[in-house]
């Protein structure tokens, strides 16, 4: 009986309620569309559990660098990914884009703003301009990108104040921090009526999100199936819903 009763603990022991949760790392812009679609993932997966932590694409690289446990990274830019990819952080072989966004400049909706492009950014009456760095963020890049684009850097830097998340941007803009900030167009939900977009910046290559397998993963087959999962139909309509296109 008392044999009985081991074998019976150790197979309970071996049941899919201990198994690790998938560990996703994903690109701050992704927060509430992920959390939804890794629901629906858990539900099609009785069993699994999906954890997830957010950030800038660059410093949720730099964690996976430090040993930080993660299975599945999904980022913001391709350019964040190949460099995990070089580094042997990253499976290049399991990437797949799964969402598109566009970069928009906005303004706090408490005030008058004189802002209604790009250009109007060196107007003496705005002083601060968020965006995120550009060594980890990629909205930041994309936004340093549009202000080249128009040989606006020298009129702007000194305006310039650097958030660590392209949420950072859209909180110093919603409070009235700054007079103006660059996000995504998906970020601009998220602050209800506090900001309005005044304009759309075209970007190249376009703002597409990328995600792979961690390369020291123990879990790699689930992460491909997670990855699998960002491109089918129920992945696909909650991107849409939250305003991402599809890749």
């Amino acid at each position: 009986m008392r044999r009985f009763l081991f074998l019976l603990l150790a197979l309970v022991s071996l049941t899919p309620a201990t198994a690790q949760p998938l560990n996703v790392a994903a690109a701050a812009s992704l927060t509430e569309a992920m959390r939804d679609v890794a629901k629906a993932f858990e539900a099609a997966r009785p069993g699994v559990g999906v954890q997830l932590q957010f950030g800038a694409s660059g410093m949720l690289l730099q964690d996976i660098a430090g040993g930080k446990p993660a299975d599945v990274f999904a980022s913001a830019d391709a350019d964040t990914l190949a460099r995990g990819v070089q580094r042997r952080l990253l499976l290049a072989e399991a990437q797949r884009e799964f969402a598109t966004n566009a970069l928009v400049l906005i303004v706090p909706t408490d005030r008058s703003s004189p802002v209604q492009r790009l250009q109007d950014l060196a107007r003496p009456e705005i002083r601060r301009i968020a965006m995120g760095r550009t060594a980890t963020v990629p909205a930041g890049r994309y936004a340093r990108q549009a202000i080249d684009a128009l040989r606006l850097w020298p009129a702007l830097q000194q305006k310039i104040v650097f958030g660590d998340s392209v949420r950072a941007v859209l909180q110093a803009v919603a409070s009235g921090d700054v007079d103006a900030g660059f996000v995504y167009a998906t970020d601009v939900p998220v602050a209800g009526e506090r900001v309005r977009v005044v304009q759309t910046l075209a970007v190249q290559p376009p703002i597409r999100y990328p995600a792979t397998v961690v390369a020291a993963s123990g879990q790699q087959v689930l992460a491909r199936d997670f990855i699998a999962f960002l491109n089918q139909p129920q992945a696909r309509a909650v991107f849409s819903r939250y305003g991402f296109g599809a890749p």
